[in-house]
């Protein structure tokens, strides 16, 4: 479980906080939707979830520890953050490689990591551009790439914001369909911050409106 209890933070630019004392649970096992006006801190909230920003006052639990005592990459361990810009987060020559390289850090062999790669190339209809560099592809593939990448390494949160934005009908069937193997099969907490209300009616167990 992941417990964030009476979160404040507001950026140095402005005179009052983005976000104030909010408090909310996410379960492992189901999918959460974070939703809410525009500019009402859905974004800043993944960030001090996974540690990138620091809270004026308030804390982050996860499975009961403090993430305050942890470092990033201890964070990163556990939740797997999809960012809403994907050339945030793509580093590797190939997109094959990209989706590799998380497979090869959890020990899997190569006929592993090559079974899954292959698997995650054609869910997100990538397998066309294995070889291509994962800058030069569009900015939906782009957002396909980090969503397969993320998805492979199996922490057992997820973290994905507005993962659906560059996904036509059908890649955003088949990634709901995947979150909710992934929540039900691995006991995985999925959250996932977005504004579109389908999605998260048809995939989501609960929802934070902030």
């Amino acid at each position: 479980m992941i417990e964030v209890n009476k979160l404040t933070f507001t950026y140095a630019k402005n005179a009052l906080p983005v976000i104030k004392e909010l408090s909310a649970i996410f379960n492992r096992g189901e999918i959460t939707a974070v939703t809410g006006k525009n500019g009402c801190g859905k974004t800043t909230l993944s960030k001090l979830m996974t540690g990138i920003l620091h809270p004026d006052c308030g804390s982050v639990f996860i499975d009961g520890e403090d993430i305050s005592g942890m470092n990033l990459f201890a964070i990163g361990q556990r939740i797997g953050y999809i960012w809403q810009n994907p050339n945030r987060q793509l580093f590797c020559p190939t997109v094959a490689e990209e989706i590799a390289f998380g497979l090869r850090n959890k020990g899997l062999s190569d006929v592993e990591i090559s079974s899954e790669t292959d698997r995650y190339l054609q869910m997100f209809r990538l397998a066309a551009k294995k070889s291509a560099h994962p800058l030069l592809l569009s900015l939906g593939e782009k957002q396909r790439l980090a969503l397969a990448a993320v998805l492979s390494l199996g922490a057992p949160y997820l973290l994905l914001d507005e993962p659906t934005g560059g996904l036509d009908v059908r890649c955003r069937r088949l990634l709901g369909v995947e979150l909710q193997q992934l929540a039900e099969r691995q006991n995985c907490g999925v959250i996932v911050i977005s504004h579109e209300d389908d999605f998260i009616r048809r995939f989501c167990a609960r929802k934070v409106v902030m």
